[in-house]
């Protein structure tokens, strides 16, 4: 806690209590209304009314039940989100309108409704196929949609909601490209997003597979930062990389969904289910809303493994970073930068930390980068 001010230390914790009950509140929404709708005939008479706006058909029924499922969901965190905007506007995080936030969610909406439309139709054509055994090549062909939308994410969705420009040939670009060059590991660009459009924090990544890779850097933080940061920031991506932890987590996301749909195989062909939602079989459009339920339940004990899983992967690429620079005095600074341009909670309560943290803390990573410093003095004379 020395490496920040009792100031830096009481912001940071402010703001993670400003925010915790709000965010509590959209997690709980986010579990709560699929119950609601999908364990009671409440759903069901949803799809009935929706489908029966654009002519009552089976096919109206997948249809509308998908948009009305996706609408539902963005009205249901609207108010937690949007709080919660507020919250991180008042300690100068957001920079962004309502206006812009607003088109934000419209076109986060409407990329929902390309994704979900043909996957709802596509379920609802295999439970038609066979209302027992349509988790066969549903989960065959899930595990290998994920993969692909991996692949086309970069290409395809970032630039719907932010700009992208080639880092200017200079010195910082050239380091970040050397950084990749002695880590072999080849890179097809370096792109500045314009994020300071919407906040003031600071970030970088590595996105993308294969030929889609490429070094990504916030503005905000190529504006601000010291170049020697930029560089330790982009190691820690870069080491996601050499560890393959995008590729490791695309696979194991395949597998994950893959079992995902076995599970709701399974849950879906329980006639005590199907008889609360209101819904005769699987292959009953009125059963959507349980579908969405089932997959809800599986999906939330997964998150508290998953943080775990993050941040034994983040406190690898950190020890990448440093073996890949030698360099633990910027580490450090870059650290410190970073946990106060974005308000960070520096040591937040360990059960919070065990239930929702996707990294390590401020404190922990600083600790971390002063014991590899203090078992490799050579390397950090």
């Amino acid at each position: 806690m020395d490496d920040f001010t009792p100031e830096q230390v009481a912001r940071g914790r402010a703001l993670r209590r400003a925010q915790l009950p709000w965010a509590l509140g959209a997690r709980a929404a986010g579990l709560l209304l699929p119950l609601l709708l999908g364990l009671t005939p409440a759903g069901a008479g949803l799809v009935d009314r929706a489908g029966g706006l654009f002519g009552g058909t089976r096919t109206a029924q997948v249809l509308a039940g998908v948009a009305l499922l996706l609408l539902f969901g963005e009205l249901a965190q609207l108010p937690f989100s949007a709080r919660l905007r507020v919250i991180r506007r008042e300690y100068g995080l957001i920079t962004q309108g309502w206006t812009g936030w607003a088109v934000d969610l419209l076109r986060g909406l409407a990329l929902g409704l390309v994704l979900a439309l043909p996957v709802g139709y596509g379920l609802y054509a295999l439970t038609d196929w066979s209302s027992d055994r349509w988790w066969l090549p549903a989960a065959l062909l899930v595990a290998l949609l994920v993969p692909l939308l991996s692949f086309l994410f970069p290409l395809l969705v970032e630039p719907l909601f932010n700009r992208f420009t080639p880092l200017p040939e200079g010195e910082l670009r050239t380091a970040l490209l050397d950084l990749a060059a002695r880590d072999a590991i080849r890179v097809r660009e370096v792109l500045v997003a314009d994020a300071s459009r919407r906040t003031t924090a600071l970030n970088a990544y590595v996105s993308g597979l294969g030929s889609t890779r490429r070094i990504v850097a916030y503005d905000t933080l190529i504006g601000t930062a010291d170049p020697r940061e930029v560089e330790l920031v982009v190691a820690h991506e870069l080491g996601h990389v050499k560890h393959r932890d995008v590729l490791t987590g695309t696979l194991l996301g395949s597998l994950g969904a893959a079992v995902a749909v076995v599970l709701l195989g399974l849950l879906t062909s329980w006639q005590p289910l199907l008889s609360a939602a209101g819904a005769s079989s699987a292959a009953d459009p009125r059963s959507l809303f349980l579908f969405a339920a089932c997959a809800t339940v599986l999906g939330a004990p997964a998150g508290p493994f998953q943080g775990a899983v993050s941040r034994r992967i983040e406190a690898r690429a950190d020890r990448h970073a440093l073996e890949l620079t030698s360099d633990p005095e910027h580490f450090i600074a870059m650290q410190r930068r970073l946990a106060v341009t974005n308000v960070a909670d520096v040591d937040p309560p360990r059960l919070l930390q065990l239930l929702f943290a996707s990294h390590p803390s401020a404190t922990a990573r600083i600790a971390a980068a002063r014991a590899w410093a203090a078992s490799a003095p050579r390397v950090s004379e």
